[in-house]
């Protein structure tokens, strides 16, 4: 089977496994609120490896798969690195719908300029992979945040992307309240807490979670924005409320640092 045909497969097959997810998800969202595909990409324990493979794929990225989104509508595209360190690198995709996720391989496979552009990093070898391993999330986006947005475009911008698990379904869904009905998100905005996108996780791993990031001009700016943000009177009486404390709607928070490769759109 050749590369074009595999990927054309894998689309219908993906396809035809999320059809009943997709209809609850789109009545879900509604019409507006757009969908996040946060792809992880790792690289080789081996440190000369790692910083190899990342030189491929920056390449790979810049050249020939980000172009290709570009053509089948997913933009701005974001690239991200760990603040400190070489790998996982991210990449944030934005949808339209739920389908644009399950169709996306397949229509990259008949991009012929994406195939040839991409042919070093796409046709690379079991013996020289051109990463590890590839881990992705789908998410939909907040109703009190329906749509991505770039706060900084600034060269040395820098980025977190936090996540925050619950308990359990009702959970989950509580600390979602608390960003869109309760005001937490419009308290971000005001205390400087830039936000790129809040999206609940539907399909990856340590389910049920939400995710989002922030973007800041500068690291002096994201801690003045956190430390007006803690000290902030409406969100001390928030976070006092028996209701979304988070000892009960929160199981555990990851906060990455990350920093913009110099090619993203975000």
């Amino acid at each position: 089977m050749n590369r074009r045909h595999f990927l054309a497969v894998s689309g219908a097959a993906t396809m035809a496994a999320v059809t009943n997810k997709t209809h609850a998800a789109e009545s879900l969202s509604g019409s507006d609120r757009e969908y996040y595909e946060l792809r992880q990409l790792i690289l080789d324990e081996d440190k000369q490896k790692a910083e190899d493979q990342r030189k491929g794929l920056d390449t790979f990225l810049k050249e020939a798969a980000i172009p290709s989104l570009n053509r089948q509508g997913i933009k701005p595209v974001g690239v991200f690195y760990p603040a400190e360190g070489v790998s996982p690198v991210y990449v944030l995709l934005r949808h339209p719908s739920f389908e644009s996720i399950a169709t996306l391989y397949a229509r990259m496979g008949r991009d012929e300029e994406f195939l040839s552009k991409g042919a070093d990093f796409l046709n690379a070898p079991a013996s020289a992979p051109a990463f590890k391993r590839l881990e992705s999330s789908v998410m939909v986006a907040f109703k009190g945040m329906p749509r991505l947005e770039t706060p900084a475009q600034n060269p040395g911008r820098v980025f977190q992307l936090r996540t925050y698990e619950s308990p359990s379904w009702k959970t989950n869904l509580k600390k979602i309240e608390m960003f869109n009905d309760a005001g937490e998100i419009k308290l971000f905005r005001e205390c400087g807490l830039n936000p790129v996108f809040f999206g609940q996780t539907l399909v990856g791993s340590k389910l049920p979670n939400l995710t989002y990031m922030l973007g800041f001009k500068s690291m002096d700016d994201q801690k003045a924005a956190w430390q007006k943000f803690v000290s902030h009177p409406e969100w001390k009486k928030l976070s006092q409320m028996p209701e979304y404390s988070d000892k009960t709607i929160l199981s555990n928070i990851t906060n990455l640092p990350l920093v913009a490769a110099d090619y993203s759109q975000i």
